[in-house]
């Protein structure tokens, strides 16, 4: 038992990688949660109505401890907008992926995203067990509320600078997450490419410097990890690509398949090919093509609008040039079965270590 399962009460001190962008599925939050770990369900996409919608399906499902996932809006994005004319010069870089796929052209602006404020008061609201954050600090007034609600409030630091903001902010746990991670990095205070500081590096180094409870996360996929996870200090550990590789996962199997690749063969970059943010995934045609920052793209999260249409095309025919692959750098470690079998397989490897 370590301070974060007691502050939840959880059997098992997992937490499930929130998964932004659609990604998420019901099935896999309720199943992890059922297993005595944390479900998480990122909502990054959804409107007020749908966060209302998502809880109150996920609390009817399940007892167990559900984590609905925001991302806090960095500085001037939520003003982004592009204009018709902007849209043509975004979009030629991406022409070739979308005849390849016998999709249409957009030819308008991209369609707003939601408004996190609204989010935020519709979260807050619905109050599920645990509330976590990506990408910057929780206002005080949401944390308070939070609390005030009896919710748990998680969030994500990749350096040790923006863990001691979030400490100082009063969040209750806070996940540490290493370059290693799969999807979009968390940077908030500076650049990405600043940023980038290995899960081994920095899971100690957030320990020593915080009040509040860590968790740990990037590249954290087998028994092995885990156990380094906790030697290294964390009261928790959060896992991401092996979960998503699970039969209750809502990534496609072409998706399913990349993450499983066998050791030697799987590699992982950092792109802003698809979203117009940094996440790590397994390289294609399309991050190939997009490496050079010279190459056109809209800015998050009107690129990730943008390229909307060519994921799901891609998804749907099994197309691994064009999907995006969000992957950890230790995805091969994991495999194709159910969520509950495979936080058993990682109980069974710990106890089969010990002492």
């Amino acid at each position: 038992m370590t301070r974060f399962s007691r502050l939840l009460g959880l059997r098992r001190p997992v937490v499930q990688g929130p998964f932004g962008s659609g990604l998420s599925s019901v099935d896999l939050t309720v199943a992890v949660a059922e297993a005595g770990a944390v479900g998480s369900f990122g909502a990054n996409h959804l409107d007020a109505e749908g966060i209302t919608a998502l809880v109150a399906d996920l609390t009817s499902r399940t007892d167990g401890v559900v984590n609905v996932n925001l991302w806090v809006p960095l500085p001037g994005e939520a003003d982004v907008r592009v204009d018709a004319d902007e849209v043509a010069g975004f979009v030629a870089p991406l022409r070739p992926f979308y005849d390849a796929l016998g999709v249409a052209v957009p030819d308008g602006p991209p369609p707003a995203a939601p408004r996190y404020d609204d989010q935020i008061v519709a979260l807050l609201a619905a109050a599920p067990r645990v509330i976590s954050f990506v990408f910057g600090v929780p206002d005080a007034e949401v944390v308070a509320e939070a609390h005030r609600r009896g919710v748990v409030v998680l969030a994500t630091a990749t350096t040790v600078e923006e863990a001691v903001v979030l400490d100082q902010a009063g969040v209750d746990v806070i996940v540490a997450s290493g370059s290693d991670a799969g999807g979009h990095r968390g940077a908030f205070l500076r650049p990405v490419e600043e940023s980038l500081v290995g899960t081994l590096s920095l899971v100690p180094q957030v320990v020593d410097a915080v009040a509040a409870p860590v968790v740990a996360a990037g590249g954290i996929t087998d028994a092995r990890q885990v156990r380094a996870a906790f030697a290294l200090g964390a009261e928790g550990v959060q896992i991401g690509s092996g979960f998503l590789a699970t039969h209750e996962s809502a990534v496609p199997d072409v998706h399913k398949d990349a993450l499983t690749t066998a050791p030697g063969r799987h590699c992982t970059v950092l792109t802003s090919a698809f979203s117009g943010r940094l996440a790590r995934g397994v390289p294609n045609r399309v991050t190939r093509a997009l490496a050079d920052p010279a190459v056109p793209r809209a800015p998050y999260p009107a690129q990730s609008a943008l390229t909307a249409p060519l994921r799901r095309a891609a998804a749907a025919a099994g197309d691994r040039e064009h999907a995006s692959l969000w992957s950890g750098q230790s995805a091969p470690l994991g495999r194709r079965t159910g969520a509950v079998d495979y936080l058993e397989r990682l109980d069974a490897d710990l106890a089969a270590a010990a002492p």
